[in-house]
Parts: structure tokens; sequence; C-alpha cells
């Protein structure tokens, strides 16, 4: 049954379909990643951390919601459930328990630049499928990518 119907060629809107599921997945992931971290994160820099993990929820949370509505908009429905996600999540997280607050910024700065490595990917096999679904995987991109910067100037120098 297709209740909407794109616009796009057929094989432009099967590569946007798959960069925007795709996309979606690691999204909603990285949002779950930062709230275990928020929930468990505890050191001298509980607070600072805590706070930036709440922001990088939101702006994950927001942008997956806009990424589904692109979805559903060239036709195909997004697919957001638990499992899912839990099927093809592959960012890295953190580990069970208490999370020291530099593990935590380090684990964020993985799962960001992990995220951010694939969207790129995802922009390049978009480029000439569809335009719009790219700026919209730039954006996200840029936004990931001062995420990511704020977490990595926590643990200036990295810590061994």
């Amino acid at each position: 049954m297709t209740v909407v119907r794109s616009t796009l060629p057929d094989e432009a809107r099967r590569v946007s379909s798959e960069a925007l599921q795709e996309t979606l997945i690691d999204l909603l992931g990285l949002s779950l990643i930062g709230k275990q971290a928020h929930w468990n994160v505890v050191g001298p820099r509980f607070r600072s951390v805590h706070l930036q993990l709440d922001e990088v929820v939101s702006s994950t949370r927001a942008h997956a919601d806009t990424v589904a509505e692109r979805a559903a908009a060239i036709g195909v429905p997004p697919d957001g459930r638990p499992e899912t996600i839990a099927k093809v999540f592959s960012l890295p997280a953190p580990a069970e328990g208490w999370l020291r607050d530099s593990e935590a910024v380090e684990v964020m700065t993985d799962a960001l630049g992990a995220a951010i490595t694939r969207l790129r990917e995802r922009m390049d096999a978009t480029e000439k499928a569809d335009l719009v679904t790219q700026d919209l995987l730039i954006s996200i991109t840029a936004d990931l990518e001062k995420q990511r910067w704020m977490f990595e100037a926590e643990n200036h120098p990295r810590e061994s």
C-alpha cells in the first residue's frame, strides 16, 4: 500500500530512503547513548557533562523527527521501532554502570565521530539522487560536528 507518492524517480527514492533510514537509526541510537551517559555520569565535571549530554539528546531527537518526516514526504514509512534499532545499531556505546566524566566525553566523541563519518557517506550517495535529502544530511552533519567538537574539547589533551 502506497499512501504518499513521491515525485522522485524510483532509484533516487531508493537511495534517499536508505540514507534516511540509516540516519534515523543512528540519530535515535545517539539519543539513547546520550541519555544512558547522562544518567550514569560521575566525576568532577559531572554538571557540565550532564547538561551537555542533554543538549545532544535534544538535538538528535529533533533531527530524528525531521529525518522521519522527510522519509514520509518521499513516500517511505520510517522505521524507528526499538527492535529495528536494536537489530542494526552499531555506534560506540558506553558500558553498563557508572561512567566517569572523561569516559562519557570519550564515548560521545567516538559515537558522534562514527555517525558523522556515515553521514558524509550518505551525503555523497544522495548528491545526484536527491539534493533536498542531501541538504538535510548536511545540516545534521554540521550540528553533530559542533557537538563532537564541544565534547572533544572537554578532554583536551585526550587522556590515555
